[in-house]
Protein backbone atom coordinates (compact mmCIF):
# COMPACT_ATOMS: atom_id res chain seq x y z
CA UNK A 1 0.00 0.00 0.00
CA UNK A 2 1.51 4.01 -0.91
CA UNK A 3 0.81 5.88 1.84
CA UNK A 4 -1.31 8.55 2.21
CA UNK A 5 0.22 11.89 2.83
CA UNK A 6 -2.71 14.90 3.61
CA UNK A 7 -1.46 18.41 3.04
CA UNK A 8 -3.22 20.67 5.07
CA UNK A 9 -2.22 23.77 3.63
CA UNK A 10 -5.68 24.81 2.26
CA UNK A 11 -7.16 24.60 6.25
CA UNK A 12 -4.84 27.25 6.48
CA UNK A 13 -5.49 29.02 3.08
CA UNK A 14 -9.18 29.38 5.12
CA UNK A 15 -8.22 30.27 8.39
CA UNK A 16 -6.36 33.06 7.19
CA UNK A 17 -9.33 34.48 5.11
CA UNK A 18 -11.20 35.21 8.60
CA UNK A 19 -8.64 35.75 10.55
CA UNK A 20 -8.73 33.84 13.87
CA UNK A 21 -8.25 29.91 14.31
CA UNK A 22 -10.80 29.07 12.51
CA UNK A 23 -10.79 26.53 11.41
CA UNK A 24 -7.69 25.01 13.45
CA UNK A 25 -4.57 23.93 11.33
CA UNK A 26 -3.54 21.72 14.57
CA UNK A 27 -7.15 20.05 14.73
CA UNK A 28 -7.57 19.05 11.48
CA UNK A 29 -3.92 17.59 11.52
CA UNK A 30 -5.28 15.50 14.94
CA UNK A 31 -8.38 14.29 12.93
CA UNK A 32 -7.13 13.54 9.57
CA UNK A 33 -4.68 11.01 11.97
CA UNK A 34 -7.73 10.11 13.37
CA UNK A 35 -9.71 9.29 10.17
CA UNK A 36 -6.22 7.32 8.85
CA UNK A 37 -3.99 9.32 7.14
CA UNK A 38 -0.72 8.18 7.45
CA UNK A 39 0.78 11.28 7.15
CA UNK A 40 1.07 15.45 7.60
CA UNK A 41 2.38 17.12 4.70
CA UNK A 42 2.82 21.37 4.77
CA UNK A 43 4.57 23.77 2.53
CA UNK A 44 5.03 26.74 4.03
CA UNK A 45 5.93 29.66 1.52
CA UNK A 46 8.15 32.77 2.74
CA UNK A 47 4.99 35.28 2.52
CA UNK A 48 3.16 32.39 5.03
CA UNK A 49 -0.15 32.61 3.13
CA UNK A 50 -1.33 30.09 4.03
CA UNK A 51 0.39 27.87 6.19
CA UNK A 52 2.94 29.58 8.46
CA UNK A 53 6.32 29.06 10.36
CA UNK A 54 4.71 28.80 13.44
CA UNK A 55 2.28 26.28 12.06
CA UNK A 56 5.05 24.32 11.58
CA UNK A 57 6.83 24.28 14.99
CA UNK A 58 2.93 23.84 16.42
CA UNK A 59 1.83 20.60 14.38
CA UNK A 60 5.28 18.87 15.32
CA UNK A 61 3.58 18.21 19.05
CA UNK A 62 0.55 16.43 17.36
CA UNK A 63 1.58 14.34 14.30
CA UNK A 64 2.36 11.24 15.42
CA UNK A 65 2.40 9.59 11.65
CA UNK A 66 4.73 11.13 9.30
CA UNK A 67 5.66 14.71 9.03
CA UNK A 68 6.80 15.96 5.84
CA UNK A 69 7.50 19.66 5.27
CA UNK A 70 7.83 20.96 1.39
CA UNK A 71 9.52 24.22 0.91
CA UNK A 72 12.27 25.86 -1.59
CA UNK A 73 15.41 25.56 0.59
CA UNK A 74 16.13 29.10 1.80
CA UNK A 75 17.81 30.02 4.53
CA UNK A 76 14.56 30.51 6.30
CA UNK A 77 13.15 27.36 5.42
CA UNK A 78 16.46 25.21 6.22
CA UNK A 79 16.22 27.05 9.79
CA UNK A 80 12.87 26.00 9.87
CA UNK A 81 13.20 22.33 9.07
CA UNK A 82 16.34 21.75 10.89
CA UNK A 83 14.26 23.15 13.87
CA UNK A 84 11.24 20.95 13.72
CA UNK A 85 12.96 17.60 12.36
CA UNK A 86 10.12 16.40 10.55
CA UNK A 87 10.38 12.48 9.10
CA UNK A 88 10.99 13.78 5.39
CA UNK A 89 11.72 17.56 4.13
CA UNK A 90 10.68 17.85 0.36
CA UNK A 91 12.66 20.37 -1.78
CA UNK A 92 11.12 22.26 -4.38
CA UNK A 93 12.31 24.98 -6.94
CA UNK A 94 9.40 27.18 -5.89
CA UNK A 95 9.58 31.27 -6.84
CA UNK A 96 8.55 33.46 -4.13
CA UNK A 97 5.67 34.49 -6.37
CA UNK A 98 4.58 30.93 -7.33
CA UNK A 99 0.82 30.36 -6.95
CA UNK A 100 1.68 26.49 -6.94
CA UNK A 101 4.34 24.78 -7.48
CA UNK A 102 4.57 24.36 -10.64
CA UNK A 103 8.02 22.24 -11.81
CA UNK A 104 10.62 20.16 -10.13
CA UNK A 105 14.29 20.69 -9.95
CA UNK A 106 17.08 20.38 -12.73
CA UNK A 107 19.19 17.92 -10.37
CA UNK A 108 22.18 18.59 -12.59
CA UNK A 109 22.14 22.27 -12.82
CA UNK A 110 21.15 22.26 -9.03
CA UNK A 111 23.36 19.13 -7.77
CA UNK A 112 26.30 20.72 -5.63
CA UNK A 113 23.88 23.21 -4.11
CA UNK A 114 21.44 20.73 -3.35
CA UNK A 115 24.02 17.87 -2.75
CA UNK A 116 25.47 20.52 0.53
CA UNK A 117 21.55 21.12 1.40
CA UNK A 118 20.98 17.49 1.41
CA UNK A 119 24.19 16.22 3.89
CA UNK A 120 22.59 18.86 6.06
CA UNK A 121 19.46 17.40 6.50
CA UNK A 122 20.24 14.02 6.64
CA UNK A 123 23.11 14.71 9.00
CA UNK A 124 20.12 15.64 11.45
CA UNK A 125 18.20 12.60 10.53
CA UNK A 126 15.84 13.87 7.73
CA UNK A 127 14.61 12.22 5.28
CA UNK A 128 15.34 13.86 1.89
CA UNK A 129 12.62 14.25 -1.03
CA UNK A 130 13.56 16.32 -4.34
CA UNK A 131 10.49 17.33 -6.52
CA UNK A 132 10.98 16.27 -10.15
CA UNK A 133 9.67 15.72 -13.36
CA UNK A 134 9.24 12.15 -14.68
CA UNK A 135 12.33 12.50 -16.40
CA UNK A 136 15.37 9.83 -16.11
CA UNK A 137 18.36 12.45 -16.82
CA UNK A 138 16.38 14.13 -13.36
CA UNK A 139 16.21 11.06 -11.32
CA UNK A 140 19.43 10.01 -11.75
CA UNK A 141 20.55 13.56 -10.92
CA UNK A 142 18.79 13.45 -8.16
CA UNK A 143 20.62 10.27 -6.62
CA UNK A 144 23.40 11.74 -7.30
CA UNK A 145 22.78 14.47 -4.70
CA UNK A 146 22.34 12.02 -2.68
CA UNK A 147 18.58 12.17 -1.82
CA UNK A 148 16.29 9.40 -0.58
CA UNK A 149 13.53 9.79 -2.56
CA UNK A 150 12.07 11.75 -5.31
CA UNK A 151 8.36 13.07 -5.69
CA UNK A 152 7.30 12.91 -9.12
CA UNK A 153 5.69 16.07 -10.30
CA UNK A 154 1.95 14.64 -11.44
CA UNK A 155 0.35 17.57 -12.75
CA UNK A 156 0.94 16.40 -16.48
CA UNK A 157 0.07 12.99 -15.38
CA UNK A 158 -3.56 14.45 -14.58
CA UNK A 159 -3.86 16.45 -17.30
CA UNK A 160 -3.74 13.51 -19.65
CA UNK A 161 -5.28 11.12 -17.66
CA UNK A 162 -9.06 12.98 -19.01
CA UNK A 163 -8.10 11.83 -22.56
CA UNK A 164 -5.46 8.48 -22.42
CA UNK A 165 -4.32 7.12 -19.01
CA UNK A 166 -1.90 4.83 -20.37
CA UNK A 167 -0.26 7.12 -21.99
CA UNK A 168 -0.75 9.64 -19.32
CA UNK A 169 1.06 7.46 -16.80
CA UNK A 170 3.76 5.66 -19.38
CA UNK A 171 6.45 8.32 -18.70
CA UNK A 172 5.89 7.79 -14.82
CA UNK A 173 6.35 3.96 -15.04
CA UNK A 174 9.73 4.71 -16.38
CA UNK A 175 10.56 6.99 -13.81
CA UNK A 176 9.71 4.61 -10.70
CA UNK A 177 11.67 1.65 -12.43
CA UNK A 178 14.67 3.82 -13.14
CA UNK A 179 14.48 5.55 -9.16
CA UNK A 180 14.09 1.62 -8.02
CA UNK A 181 17.17 0.54 -9.56
CA UNK A 182 18.99 3.37 -8.26
CA UNK A 183 17.51 2.48 -4.84
CA UNK A 184 15.43 5.82 -4.37
CA UNK A 185 12.06 5.62 -2.82
CA UNK A 186 9.16 6.90 -4.76
CA UNK A 187 6.55 9.62 -4.00
CA UNK A 188 4.43 11.43 -6.05
CA UNK A 189 1.88 14.69 -5.36
CA UNK A 190 0.18 17.84 -7.90
CA UNK A 191 -3.18 17.47 -9.06
CA UNK A 192 -3.96 13.93 -7.67
CA UNK A 193 -7.91 13.27 -7.26
CA UNK A 194 -10.37 10.91 -6.32
CA UNK A 195 -10.44 11.02 -10.03
CA UNK A 196 -7.45 9.87 -10.98
CA UNK A 197 -5.96 8.23 -8.07
CA UNK A 198 -6.83 4.25 -8.76
CA UNK A 199 -5.42 4.23 -11.89
CA UNK A 200 -1.84 5.74 -11.11
CA UNK A 201 -1.71 3.59 -7.76
CA UNK A 202 -3.20 0.79 -9.26
CA UNK A 203 -0.70 0.85 -12.30
CA UNK A 204 2.41 2.50 -10.84
CA UNK A 205 5.24 0.29 -9.72
CA UNK A 206 7.42 1.11 -5.98
CA UNK A 207 5.07 3.80 -4.95
CA UNK A 208 5.80 4.41 -1.55
CA UNK A 209 3.95 7.79 -1.35
CA UNK A 210 1.30 10.20 -2.68
CA UNK A 211 1.01 13.93 -0.79
CA UNK A 212 -2.31 15.50 -1.51
CA UNK A 213 -4.10 18.35 -0.68
CA UNK A 214 -6.33 20.79 -2.83
CA UNK A 215 -8.36 17.82 -4.48
CA UNK A 216 -8.93 16.15 -1.28
CA UNK A 217 -9.99 19.03 0.86
CA UNK A 218 -11.97 20.22 -2.32
CA UNK A 219 -13.45 16.67 -2.26
CA UNK A 220 -14.16 17.00 1.54
CA UNK A 221 -16.40 20.11 0.77
CA UNK A 222 -19.06 17.95 -0.25
CA UNK A 223 -18.74 14.24 0.64
CA UNK A 224 -16.36 14.87 4.56
CA UNK A 225 -13.18 14.86 5.46
CA UNK A 226 -13.32 11.45 7.30
CA UNK A 227 -15.13 10.00 4.26
CA UNK A 228 -12.73 11.35 1.77
CA UNK A 229 -10.06 9.89 3.63
CA UNK A 230 -11.24 6.50 3.59
CA UNK A 231 -11.78 6.27 -0.04
CA UNK A 232 -7.99 7.41 -0.90
CA UNK A 233 -6.78 4.38 1.10
CA UNK A 234 -8.67 1.95 -0.43
CA UNK A 235 -7.73 3.22 -3.63
CA UNK A 236 -4.22 3.10 -2.28
CA UNK A 237 -3.90 -0.64 -0.63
Amino acid sequence: MAKLSVNINKIATLRNARGGNVPNVVQVAIDVQKFGGQGITIHPRPDERHIRYQDARDLAAVVHTEYNIEGNPQRDFVDLVMAVSPTQVTLVPDAVDALTSNAGWDTVKHQVFLKKIIQDFQDRGIRTSLFVAPDVAMIEGAKDCGADRIELYTEDYAVAYVDDPAQAIAPYQTAAIRAHELGLGVNAGHDLSLTNIAYFKANMPYLDEVSIGHALICESLYLGLETVIERYLKALS
